[in-house]
């Protein structure tokens, strides 16, 4: 479930039956990234994923949309990793990108995360909601529960 929580903020939560390890797992190494990230119905393709998910470490993510003329590209760098628990990145393409903080919660095998997205301003937060960009979490989150028992830890 996503859901603007202020003006500035985007939050999408979603429990896994899995422990946090894997899911962490699943967000830090580009080949599983690669498997979930991208939602169906956005019509775009993931054509690289490059990560280094350490403090200080960099992400590009390179997409083709049959609409647009050249790859899209999406780059940013860990502010926050803390293995199995927190990631914390920021969203560089442009001026209004989100920082992001992803927590993983295991109790009992289930793992909760929470996803929040923090805008530099409201206008960002209102443009991300009303181009779809800030709807995409549901279905990747959905479609990261469907392969996660094809992952390994």
């Amino acid at each position: 479930m996503t859901e603007r929580i202020s003006d500035l903020d985007l939050v999408a939560r979603r429990s896994f039956n899995a422990g946090a390890g894997l899911l962490f797992k699943a967000w830090t190494t580009p080949d599983l990234m690669k498997r979930w990230w991208v939602p169906e119905s956005f019509g775009i393709t993931l054509l690289s994923a490059d990560m280094d998910a350490r403090e200080g470490g960099r992400y590009r993510f390179v997409f083709a949309h049959p609409a647009a003329e050249a790859p899209l590209e999406f780059v940013g760098r860990y502010l926050e990793v803390v293995p199995d628990a927190r990631l914390v990145w920021t969203n560089e393409e442009s001026e209004d990108g989100a920082v992001t903080l992803v927590t993983f919660t295991e109790r009992n095998g289930w793992t909760e995360v929470v996803i929040r997205d923090h805008y530099p301003t409201k206008a960002a937060l209102d443009a991300a909601i009303e181009s779809g960009e800030a709807g995409a979490y549901d279905e990747q989150l959905a479609e990261l529960d469907r392969l996660l028992p094809t992952f390994t830890d």
